[in-house]
């Protein structure tokens, strides 16, 4: 089921988290064919954690009509551990998504965290992304889709309520280090999100339905998903209907 908020935001809602995933791939492959098709490439950013896991075991599937060697994969944002480290969002992608694609390994940009600081890793991060989108003095990179999840606190990315990092507008990527989160982070930033020509957020669960209900309803600014809103591009929130059981009756 669709509903239009506005001219740019979506909202569905689905039975079962495996729709969820269904309507996601269908998106991807239209998002990333128009974008080839204008621009020879498709830029997508990619977020880590548990839930979009089924959606990246299903596109691993996907090959006719998937042109993986025009496309490029980077990362929302990253935990400061090593690679092989059980949270790292590297790894959870390598292993739900890249293993079973034959994509370029050249065309899947990640965070290293390989170096001293996650100050360090975060400026590295910043000159791959204004190296590979050709970025002049200023300007900020426009991702083709942007795939978020949303924390029961409403952060986005490592992006969390009431921080300095969600207050940024002058860097693409920043370090993120709170003393409630377990490990030290590096993020894209706000500006960089809404400057994606499409975003989707992938939500599920009954712990999110109280967040759910304040993002979209009660419209809390306080809480950085509800502070996406592309100037330019669309937003879709998939979500089951545990996640959606708080709104009223107008979404459901």
């Amino acid at each position: 089921m669709e509903k239009m908020v506005n001219s740019k935001r979506n909202i569905l809602i689905f039975d079962k988290y495996d729709q969820i995933s269904d309507f996601a791939v269908k998106k991807w492959e239209e998002i990333s064919r128009d974008a080839i098709k204008s621009k020879d490439f498709f830029a997508v950013a990619l977020s880590g954690g548990k839930t979009p896991a089924g959606f990246y075991e299903k596109l691993s599937n996907c090959r006719k009509g998937f042109y993986w060697n025009k496309t490029h994969l980077f990362l929302v944002d990253e935990h400061f551990v090593p690679f092989d480290h059980e949270e790292s969002n590297y790894q959870m992608i390598k292993h739900h998504l890249l293993d079973s694609l034959r994509i370029p390994m050249e065309n899947f940009h990640s965070i290293s965290t390989q170096e001293d600081t996650p100050e360090k890793s975060s400026e590295n991060y910043q000159k791959q992304l204004k190296d590979f989108f050709q970025l002049k003095a200023g300007e900020i990179p426009t991702f083709d889709l942007v795939m978020l999840g949303i924390g029961e606190d409403g952060h986005i990315a490592s992006l969390f309520p009431r921080t300095s990092s969600l207050r940024e507008s002058g860097p693409l990527v920043v370090a993120v280090s709170l003393n409630r989160v377990k490990n030290k982070r590096i993020s894209i930033t706000l500006p960089v999100i809404n400057n994606a020509k499409n975003i989707i957020f992938l939500v599920s669960g009954y712990d999110k339905a109280q967040v759910i209900k304040e993002i979209l309803e009660e419209k809390n600014m306080m809480l950085p998903a509800s502070r996406v809103d592309p100037e330019k591009g669309q937003v879709f929130f998939l979500m089951d209907k545990k996640a959606a059981s708080l709104l009223s009756s107008r979404y459901v």
